[in-house]
């Protein structure tokens, strides 16, 4: 008999009954054999009885006494082999009773190799999965419930202003066309800066649930980081800030989506700007380092705590939690950096210590076939 098959629980069952079969073969050799023996010695005593046999004991006697005997020792052998196994069984119909009510933090032991070990070997993974999907659940919970905490706060400060400005110019026919001029510029500023959060949150939600795919182009990245640099000069001249530029290579030919790209690099040098006006210096540096491009964007403002360098690329995460005007936004900026870095094949680092911020762009020069379909 295979092992293979005995693993099994109809195999199992098998030699279970093949071995009480033996046991209670030979426990009947050595029976009748004793009867043998005391039938002899009861004839040789001149023992007679009419209701045992003048022989000393009847055949039909003999025959059921062995039979009685015979069936005793098969069912004792049966089970005292099956006892230990079917315990392993009552013992899974009480973890599944457990998990089935509720119990997620049962650990079944896998004793056998069976069908009953595997049912326990799935019910460990079942519990696990089922575990590992509430946990999700809970963690998506989180994140709408984050996601609507953020949004009220970060689109009710501006909407306020713009209906507050607006009421204002409505109401007041008498007002000076250079004030109301003013009043509906500050509105029209409130306005499109709601709509620039509108757009950051719809588009972190599309790459989010992988809705958005890569538009590929051959593109040049040291004039990309030129361009961006050159149309954030006015913010880096308005915070008091020099933007330092250097490129190892003489145009680094990459592959990938060049607004994606944009808005990854435009993210990055927006935080560098609100967090780093202290150092006065922002640089930016980009090197192939062999079939990749390295990118870091250094400020040298407040350094980041070890602590919170993990959690920096998180979803609505911010070192700084007051959220004011002047550093607010939706807390994505950096999650989108991610998000974009992932998207094309690459990743995203930062450290932060009193030598500076650097956060470290990895992007492929090239991208796979999988990304290019």
């Amino acid at each position: 008999m295979s092992s293979r098959f005995i693993r099994t629980f109809e195999g199992r069952i098998a030699w279970y009954t093949i071995i009480s079969l033996a046991v209670t073969g030979i426990m009947e050799v050595i029976m009748a054999f004793l009867i043998y023996k005391v039938a002899g010695t009861l004839r040789y005593m001149g023992y007679r009885s009419a209701m045992l046999g003048p022989d000393g004991l009847y055949p039909n006697y003999r025959l059921l006494f062995l039979a009685v005997c015979g069936a005793l020792t098969f069912l004792l052998t049966f089970y005292t082999l099956i006892h230990k196994y079917m315990s392993y069984v009552r013992m899974l119909e009480r973890a599944m009773r457990d998990i089935a009510n509720g119990d997620l933090n049962q650990e079944i032991p896998v004793e056998n190799l069976d069908e009953f070990g595997e049912i326990a070997r799935y019910m460990n993974q079942m519990e696990r999965h089922v575990k590992d999907l509430m946990e999700r659940e809970r963690e998506a919970e989180r994140t709408k419930n984050d996601l609507v905490t953020s949004v009220a706060h970060d689109l009710r400060t501006p909407l306020t202003s713009v209906i507050g400005y607006l009421d204002w110019v409505r109401n007041k026919p008498d007002l000076d066309e250079q004030v109301r001029q003013q009043y509906l510029d500050i509105a029209y500023r409130k306005a499109i800066h709601l709509e620039q959060l509108t757009n950051e949150l719809f588009g972190f939600v599309k790459m989010e649930h992988k809705e958005m795919s890569l538009h590929l182009e051959q593109l040049d990245l040291q004039k990309l980081l030129e361009q961006l640099l050159d149309e954030a000069w006015p913010s880096f001249e308005k915070n008091g800030l020099e933007a330092q530029f250097s490129c190892a290579e003489h145009g680094i030919p990459l592959e990938g989506d060049g607004n994606l790209l944009a808005r990854l690099f435009e993210n990055l040098l927006n935080n560098a700007v609100k967090y780093g006006k202290d150092g006065k210096i922002i640089r930016v540096a980009a090197k192939v380092v062999h079939e990749h491009v390295l990118v870091q964007v250094i400020n040298y403002g407040y350094v980041i705590p070890k602590e919170d360098l993990e959690k920096l690329f998180q979803k609505f995460y911010r070192v700084e939690q007051s959220r004011s005007q002047n550093t607010g936004g939706t807390g994505l900026g950096l999650a989108i950096v991610h998000q974009i870095a992932v998207l094309h094949g690459g990743d995203v680092q930062v450290k932060s210590d009193l030598d500076g911020t650097v956060f470290s762009v990895w992007l492929p020069l090239q991208q796979t076939k999988e990304r290019q379909t």
